[in-house]
Parts: structure tokens; C-alpha cells; sequence
């Protein structure tokens, strides 16, 4: 089992992590609502299919070798140098080839003039933003998640001002893209200042290092850059096959989704990674982890899917304003890709942390392949709702076959399915109280709903999960003042 020296560090880190994006994510959240507002809808869809070609590119720049440099480097700290040298050469070269490839993709697509115009601006961001994240790793390996965290919310303050100040000064998307590059190089700056001081030194070229990455991160890599594609595919079509407008309806809606996503998963999972590795091959642990990842990712999940599926158009149309009223629909149906999508990068973690990268790429490839195939079916009929419905379907299938397909000491898939259905019977009552109270105000429907849904995790939750819940909780920032008002007898030795 987790010993409670790591179980504290952990949770720590996880708080600081949390911490930072309930701060950074918030912030970034209103200005990507400012910034739609500001730009309007056929302005905000390029912005938003420019975002994407720029996401898919990532996954050739970092090739993969972010989570391999993390997993190596928690084990053995001596060799950070040394990992920091191979991926500042190689991830740089990629950084240029990424830049050619995402600009000569989105010519030969036939994509409009003006989207190709600020692609060849905003996408020199690849090589900017590398910088900064091959470093980043270095922190996180070395469990330097408050270092990282304070960077991140820096980072995104100077971002938002430098893009504020250009509006202001009407320089439109152009500033917006020159103020994103200012803030990445000063966040890049930041963190090599940061590593430097904590006594990490650039080496020789240590090819031992540098051929497994390339080895171990391709396979990383192409899933990567498979699972960004089939993510971001539904923009990119939805662009060339109806117009810009319609894909700022499409943006709107996965900003709201990549919050959820970033807030709720991405800073759990960054947390835990480095326990993770320590811990695969060392008895049930592993799989003990996984189990309770994926389970606690679904009992967070469900209410707010419930929530934003039920009532999208309250939402949606104070934050954003009427003219982006389709997106409701949108929101909808991609709130619950979302919650697939979640519980989905539980599993494809753990298969990191096994090295079964070449697993997992065959998986994703498989998303993608029907992820394009449902978007070229459903767009023209049904427009950017089918662009959602494609990003879903593909979504439960990626996880359906990662669900299945998952083995590890200590993980008992019969076990977790009926915890699972008795988590979703409690999300069908609440669902109907919601839409029952919903009726009279849409405030007393999300009252009502998370009382049941509070009253429904009593009879799901195991006195395992409420123990472990106890402990984390009593580790958490804040976690004090919880406890002074739940009681329950389990010992809080960390």
C-alpha cells in the first residue's frame, strides 16, 4: 500500500497544483469568454482553427517525451542533466519541423488565406512553448509542482494583460498572437532560471539517453498526435466543410469543456504521475491507484456533466452573449465527451507509466479513424451538433476498449463495473430530481441535485473510498478547516 509519507506528498502536490489552476484556469477561463465576446463569432472561429492546427503540432514537438522524462527522472535524479540536454536539442529541431508541417498542412488543405496568414504568426508559439515545458518536466519529476504552479499563474496574468493591452489598441488577433509569444518567452525565461538554480546543469549529448526518448516517445508520440487530431477534428472540419462561424459556435463550447477538463483531470493526474511510476511493478498498489483515479474522476465528473448538459442555455448565453445561443446544443453533447474523455486519461496514464505506449497508439488510432469517419457523416446533416456527437462516439469507444483492455495487480474489472453502475443509477435519479426542480428555477434544480447526489454517494462509497477521501482531504489545503466539522474515526498519519 502507499506509504503515508507519499500519500502526503501527493496530496500536496496535487494541492498546489489545484491551487494554481483554480487561479490560473479561472482567469484564462474569463478572458477566453472576454476574447469571444471581443472578436465576435467568425473572428473567434479562426482563433479557434488556428488553436487547433497549433495543438496537433504540439504532439510532434514534445514526441512524446514529457511523461517519459518525468517517469525517468522521479526514479533516478541524478540523470536530469542530462534528460534536459537531449530533449533541449532534439524537441528544438522537432519545434521547426512541427512549424512546416502545420503551415504547409493547413496550405494544401485549401484553408482560408487569413487563417494561414495568422497561422504562420501565432504557430511559431511550437518553438516558444517547448522551452518551457522541457523544463517544466524537470520540475515535475523533482515534485517541484508549487515552483511550476507559480509560473503557470505568472504566465498567464502577463498573457492576459499583454493580449488586453492589444485589443485595446485594436491590433485584433495579430496582437493577441504577438502577446502570446511575449508571455511564452518570458514563461520559458522563468522556468530555466528555476532549474538552473536548482543545481541542473546542461551536459554532453548522452546518445544512451537521447535513443530510448526517441525510441520509447515515438510510439507517445504518434498517440498523441492521434488522440490531439481526433480532439481537435471536429474545428478543423467543421471550418472547411461549412465556415468560420460556425466553428467559433464549436470554440465556445470547448473552452467550457477544456476547463472542466483541465481543472478536474489534468491537475490530478500531472499530481499523481510521479507516485504512479514509483509504484508500477511493486504488487496491487498500481492497480489500486488506477482504480480509485478513474472511480473519483467519475464521481466528480457526473454532477457537472449533469449540470451543464440540463442547463447549457443558462449558462451559455450570460457568459458569452445571445449570438453564441447554438452553442448551447453543442455544449450539450460535448460535456459528456468531456466526462469519457476524463476517465479515458486515467487508463492511457497507466499505460504510460507500463510502457504500453504502443498499445495505447493503436487505441487512439482507432478514435481517430472513426472520429473523422462520424464528422464526415454527420457535419453536412447535422451540422456542428454532429461534429459533437462524432467527438462523443468516439470518445466512449476509445474508452470501451481502454476499459477492457487494461490488466494490472490489484485492478478487478468486475469489481469496477458494478461500482460504476451503482454510481450511474444515483446519476439517473439525480438527473430527473434536477430536471423535475429545473422546472420552477434552474438554481433550485442544481440545489436539488447535489443534495440527492450527496445523499446517493453515501450508499456508493465504500468505507475504503470514504477513508481514503478522509485522508487526502486532511492533507488538501483547507482540509483543516473541513475537518473540524466531518468527523469520522480513521487515523490521519500524514
Amino acid at each position: 500500500m502507499i506509504s503515508p509519507a507519499e500519500a502526503r506528498r501527493a496530496a500536496r502536490n496535487a494541492g498546489a497544483i489545484a491551487a494554481a489552476s483554480v487561479i490560473s484556469k479561472g482567469v484564462l477561463f474569463v478572458w477566453y469568454i472576454v476574447l469571444a465576446r471581443a472578436l465576435g463569432e467568425t473572428h473567434y472561429g479562426i482563433y479557434g482553427t488556428v488553436s487547433s492546427f497549433i495543438a496537433v503540432g504540439t504532439a510532434i514537438v514534445n514526441f512524446g517525451m514529457g511523461p517519459i522524462v518525468i517517469r525517468d527522472v522521479a526514479r533516478n535524479p541524478a540523470q536530469a542533466g542530462k534528460y534536459l540536454t537531449a530533449t533541449l536539442i532534439m524537441q528544438s529541431l522537432l519545434a521547426v519541423a512541427a512549424y512546416a508541417l502545420v503551415n504547409s498542412a493547413a496550405l494544401l488543405g485549401g484553408y482560408p488565406a487569413d487563417i494561414q496568414y495568422y497561422l504562420t504568426i501565432a504557430s511559431i508559439s511550437l518553438l516558444v512553448d517547448i522551452l518551457g515545458n522541457m523544463t517544466n518536466d524537470v520540475l515535475l519529476a523533482q515534485e517541484r509542482m508549487l515552483a511550476s504552479s507559480l509560473v503557470a499563474i505568472c504566465h498567464i496574468f502577463i498573457l492576459i494583460g499583454l493580449a488586453a493591452l492589444a485589443l485595446t489598441l485594436n491590433y485584433g488577433l495579430l496582437g493577441v498572437y504577438i502577446a502570446t509569444l511575449l508571455a511564452g518567452l518570458i514563461r520559458s525565461s522563468l522556468l530555466w532560471a528555476l532549474v538552473l538554480r536548482g543545481g541542473v546543469r546542461l551536459q554532453r549529448l548522452d546518445r544512451s539517453i537521447a535513443r530510448p526518448l526517441l525510441v520509447n516517445g515515438a510510439p507517445l508520440a504518434a498517440s498523441a498526435f492521434l488522440s490531439l487530431a481526433y480532439q481537435h477534428a471536429d474545428k478543423l472540419m467543421t471550418t472547411r466543410l461549412i465556415d468560420t462561424t460556425q466553428t467559433g459556435y464549436l470554440t465556445a463550447a470547448f473552452v467550457v469543456i477544456f476547463g472542466v477538463i483541465e481543472l478536474l483531470n489534468t491537475t490530478i493526474l500531472t499530481a499523481t504521475y510521479p507516485m504512479m511510476s514509483r509504484y508500477h511493478g511493486e504488487g496491487e498498489t498500481f492497480g489500486f491507484i488506477v482504480e480509485k483515479l478513474a472511480f473519483f474522476t467519475l464521481v466528480i465528473s457526473l454532477p457537472i456533466a449533469l449540470v451543464l448538459s440540463l442547463f447549457a442555455s443558462h449558462i451559455i448565453i450570460p457568459l458569452f452573449g445571445a449570438n453564441y445561443s447554438p452553442t448551447v446544443t453543442v455544449l450539450r453533447i460535448l460535456i459528456w465527451y468531456a466526462t469519457a474523455a476524463m476517465v479515458t486519461n486515467v487508463f492511457a496514464q497507466a499505460l504510460v507509466t507500463q510502457n504500453r505506449q504502443r498499445r495505447l497508439l493503436v487505441v487512439r488510432a482507432i478514435g481517430l479513424g472513426s472520429n473523422i469517419i462520424m464528422n464526415i457523416l454527420l457535419i453536412i446533416p447535422l451540422g456542428i451538433s454532429g461534429a459533437a456527437v462524432a467527438s462523443l462516439l468516439a470518445e466512449i469507444l476509445v474508452l470501451t476498449v481502454l476499459l477492457y483492455g487494461f490488466h494490472a495487480p490489484g485492478w478487478e474489472q468486475r469489481r469496477i463495473l458494478t461500482h460504476w453502475l451503482r454510481l450511474g443509477g444515483v446519476a439517473l435519479v439525480v438527473a430527473a430530481v434536477m430536471l423535475a426542480a429545473g422546472q420552477v428555477h434552474f438554481l433550485l434544480g442544481i440545489v436539488a441535485g447535489a443534495v440527492v447526489y450527496a445523499f446517493g454517494l453515501a450508499r456508493v462509497l465504500t468505507p475504503t473510498d470514504w477513508d481514503l477521501l478522509y485522508r487526502l482531504l486532511a492533507a488538501m489545503p483547507g482540509g483543516t478547516f473541513i475537518l473540524r466539522y466531518w468527523k469520522r474515526d480513521v487515523a490521519v498519519n500524514w
